[in-house]
Formats: structure tokens, C-alpha cells, sequence
């Protein structure tokens, strides 16, 4: 069987099940594991360094215009000739949709299975894993890589209950420029992490917040995690928000509970890369219960750390 991945987060999930041997293709944005992959998806923001501001107008417009930012290059795919393609309809901007994908392969002198992938929750990001193994016929591979990943998440709910750990009031960002709160599967890890996010849309698509309602939440924890921006991105903007009215008097501030998140822990909805995620949400919201994972700083860092950010 030969897989062609338009999603990153189903190839992270291919790799991380070991499953790599069936795939094919994949998009500019795959994570790292697959490097060496045929890139099929192409996007036209690719080698240049908008700023916040400058991608959402990028995006609204193409939207508007009914356009896509990404391009499937036809050729390789016809030579490829897939079996199956994961695709998925949860975000058109962020991602290559059914829609184009289904025009791309219109004119392949062999039609593949389209796959598509567009969960809402937590819990339809570990049944997409499932979805995937059973695919490439390797259900039981699927079930044991979700088995461990339950099993930590339930390490954590374990912990929690037995330091009988406050509920935290959390804000998690999904952009910055303007400011957007967080949707879909988040509000699931933030509550799994011992969180909660009032201005959230569990769920559901992340929407414009303005700063004043933030200010009126005045959250305990703020978390920054742009999607697509890893820390050090983020940290080039945070300007943004340290220049708001009112930012000093934020409660998160005050106690010097911000922290800058690589976006991949969230926006992409990688089974694996989710739990990783509530994990670090965990060590940002009990810092004194969870505490102590040398690799946490890779994944994201205290923002009045800055040392951390700059290295």
C-alpha cells in the first residue's frame, strides 16, 4: 500500500506508530521524522518571515477571495500513484483541505482513498490514530500507541487528584495579532492538566478575543502558542501584548505565570504531540507537583526566563 500524508499531524502519527514504511509523500510542513519524504504540498507563504499581522491578512484575503494558499504538485503525485491520501476539513487556512485536494487529483490516471481527518475533541484525535492504523490495516499498532498515551494522561489526572491540586485559570493563545483563543481539542488537554479556559471554544474554531475581555478573565496562567510558531518565533512578538494597557496588571503577570509554547504541543493534532502537551501544561499550571523534566525547556519556557528564550 502506498500513503500520501497532506496533513502533518497524520504523518507524525504514521512515525510515531512505526508505520513509515507505507508512506509515500507528504507536505512542506511534516515534521522533521520525515525530511527525506517526496514534499507533494507546496504553500505560497514558504521561505518568508511574515509577521503576525502580516499572515492573518495573507490568509483573510485568500479567504475571501475563495482561494487556496496551497498547491499540490500533480506531477510527483501521478508518479507516485497512491493508494490513499489523509487529508483532512478541520482548518482551510491552516492546512490543505479536502476540497483541494480533491481538485488536485481529479485528473491522476489512478483514483486513491481519500482519508480525511478533522477531529473536534481530544478523544477524536485518539480516534484518529485508530483511523489511521486501521487504514493501513495495523489496528493492532494503533491500539497499542494509544494505550500508553492514555496511560500517561491518567498518570496525570492520578497526580492531580492525589495533591489535590487547584483548578487554574488559564488562557491559551492561538495567535497573537490579532489575538485569537484556543478551540477544538485544547480546552480538552488545558482541563486534562488541571486548567480551565473560560475564553475557550472546546470544540469548536478559535475566534478573536479583544483585549479588553481578556483583561476582564484576568487569568492566573497565560499560555502563548501561535500556531506555527515555535518559542523563540513567539518571543520576537510578544511586544505585541507586553505594550497592551493593562498588561502589568494581569494576574498571570504578576505572578510571573506566562509562559511561550512551541505551537506543535497544540495546533497539531498528533495524538502524541497532544499528550506531550498536557504534560507540559501540567508542569506550567503546578510547577511544584510536576516540576522538573529537563526536556520541558525545549518545549516551552517561563517568559520572564528570557535567558531560555535567547540561547
Amino acid at each position: 500500500m502506498k500513503v500520501v500524508s497532506f496533513l502533518p499531524a497524520a504523518t507524525k502519527m504514521i512515525y510515531d506508530m512505526g508505520l513509515e514504511e507505507y508512506l509515500c509523500g507528504v507536505t512542506f510542513e511534516c515534521p522533521k521524522e520525515a525530511s527525506a519524504q517526496p514534499k507533494i504540498v507546496r504553500c505560497v507563504l514558504e521561505g518568508n518571515n511574515y509577521s503576525s499581522a502580516e499572515i492573518d491578512r495573507i490568509f483573510s484575503a485568500s479567504k475571501a477571495q475563495g482561494k487556496s494558499l496551497y498547491w499540490v504538485d500533480e506531477e510527483l503525485l501521478e508518479q507516485i500513484q497512491p493508494d490513499v491520501i489523509f487529508t483532512q476539513d478541520t482548518c482551510e487556512v491552516c492546512l490543505i483541505d479536502t476540497a483541494c485536494t480533491l481538485s488536485s487529483i481529479a485528473n491522476l490516471s489512478k483514483q486513491p482513498q481519500l482519508v480525511t481527518l478533522s477531529p473536534d475533541s481530544l478523544n477524536d484525535v485518539f480516534d484518529c490514530a485508530l483511523k489511521i492504523g486501521q487504514t493501513l490495516g495495523r489496528e493492532e499498532v494503533a491500539l497499542r500507541y494509544l494505550a500508553a498515551l492514555k496511560s500517561r494522561v491518567d498518570d496525570i489526572s492520578d497526580t492531580l487528584r492525589l495533591h489535590r491540586a487547584p483548578l487554574r485559570r488559564v488562557m491559551l493563545m492561538e495567535w497573537i495579532e490579532p489575538i485569537y483563543n484556543c478551540g477544538h481539542w485544547i480546552p480538552f488537554q488545558i482541563a486534562a492538566a488541571g486548567g480551565v479556559d473560560m475564553l475557550s471554544n472546546p470544540g469548536g474554531d478559535s475566534i478573536v478575543n479583544k483585549w479588553e475581555k481578556i483583561q476582564q478573565y484576568n487569568p492566573e496562567v497565560l499560555v502563548i502558542a501561535p500556531c506555527g510558531f515555535d518559542v523563540q518565533r513567539s518571543f520576537q512578538e510578544m511586544s505585541l501584548l507586553t505594550s497592551k494597557p493593562g498588561w502589568d496588571e494581569l494576574e498571570a503577570v504578576k505572578n510571573k505565570a506566562v509562559y511561550l509554547a512551541n505551537f506543535d504541543m497544540f495546533t497539531q493534532p498528533s495524538v502524541g504531540t497532544l499528550v506531550q502537551g498536557i504534560e507540559s501544561l501540567a508542569e506550567m499550571f503546578h510547577p511544584e507537583i510536576f516540576g522538573g523534566d529537563p526536556s520541558a525547556e525545549k518545549r516551552f519556557v517561563n517568559f520572564y526566563h528570557q535567558e531560555l528564550v535567547l540561547r
